[in-house]
């Protein structure tokens, strides 16, 4: 790294944004400490943006490896990293783009036994999945220990966004599951999956947006700036549909 890049070069980094922050609200978020769960298509770019707007750590999780299908949204995805772990390959890349972002990475699949060691000292947990069970495991955890939760989902063109604090409705009740008040067994578990059997079709745009703007809540919820969008409240949007850019109550 170039020589001035070196004590006040995260300053220089961000310096940008610091007409939209105080000094002390963007100290808040360079001491924070935020999971994100998932480095894909939503992952990839909430991480991304996290570390380009200066967080202080991030811990990233994927238990999976690049293919080629991911090129179409996955912004961490290339050529060279077919076959490498997302988490890791991830991690190099944010390294290169800010260097004073402390990144944890985890190549394995999120259960009830690592949640402690990957969100439990974090300020915020960012979902980036495409699990509804593993989102049901999060969101309970999250509001158990009163870490905010950062849901954004994609679907083709349309994708959606809130958050849930221990103040909010659950991710399961807003939605509706079929695992309200029940323990997360077997069959709990896949009567959540049936929900959604299939891969779902998704093109790049919708979740490079959805995922900026995960990132943003969660540089909201930390610099205490701006009005968070709050379940039941849902951004939901559709590219194909201008009038779909609306938020609603649920």
């Amino acid at each position: 790294m170039p020589e001035r890049y070196s004590g006040m070069g995260y300053w220089e980094i961000i310096t940008r944004q610091m007409s939209i922050v105080t000094k002390s609200q963007q100290t808040r978020f360079k001491e924070s400490k935020i999971a994100v769960i998932g480095c894909g298509g939503l992952g990839g770019t909430v991480i991304e943006m996290l570390a380009r707007m200066g967080v202080g750590e991030l811990n990233i999780v994927d238990k999976d490896s690049f293919d080629m299908s991911n090129l179409n949204r996955q912004l961490m995805s290339s050529i060279d990293s077919l076959g490498k772990s997302k988490s890791e390959v991830t991690k190099e890349k944010i390294r290169l783009i800010n260097p004073y972002v402390k990144v944890n990475a985890f190549y394995e699949e999120l259960n009830g036994e690592n949640l402690d060691k990957i969100i439990g000292n974090c300020d915020i947990a960012i979902d980036a999945l495409d699990n509804l069970a593993t989102r049901v495991l999060v969101s309970r955890y999250a509001k158990e220990k009163e870490i905010p939760f950062v849901h954004g989902a994609v679907h083709g063109t349309m994708g959606q966004l809130t958050v849930f604090n221990n103040t909010t409705v659950t991710y399961e009740e807003l939605f509706s599951l079929p695992s309200i008040g029940k323990e997360l067994k077997s069959k709990t578990k896949q009567e959540i999956q049936n929900l959604s059997q299939s891969t779902p079709p998704v093109i790049g745009p919708i979740a490079n947006i959805i995922g900026s703007l995960e990132s943003f809540e969660a540089f909201k919820i930390m610099t205490n700036n701006g009005k968070i969008t709050l379940a039941p409240k849902v951004l939901n949007i559709d590219l194909l549909d201008l009038s779909s850019f609306s938020c609603l109550e649920l």
